[in-house]
């Protein structure tokens, strides 16, 4: 399985289902099917062919945007573990 595969189905895994926003470009969006506690926004993944990487969204109170990207599938998977406590 390639990496962009791997990313997708990493995302599935761990809650989240492709958003349907962009058509033909070079990124795939993923959108987590439940909201954060506290800020209520959903989690957002993006997965870009161009850099090969995974990038996670999310807000924090208050109104704060994070981010953090992952260049590969365990890093990606190591962070989902670690965050689901």
């Amino acid at each position: 399985m390639n990496k962009l595969q791997e990313f997708q189905s990493t995302a599935r895994d761990n809650g989240y289902a492709e958003a349907n926003e962009c058509d033909g470009g070079s990124a795939v969006w993923f959108r987590k099917a439940t909201p954060d506690q506290g800020t209520e926004v959903h989690k957002r993944l993006c997965i870009d062919s161009l850099t090969d990487s995974a990038t996670v969204f999310w807000q924090t109170v208050p109104a704060k945007l994070n981010s953090k990207t992952f260049r590969t599938v365990s890093s990606l998977k190591e962070w989902f573990r670690s965050t689901s406590k």
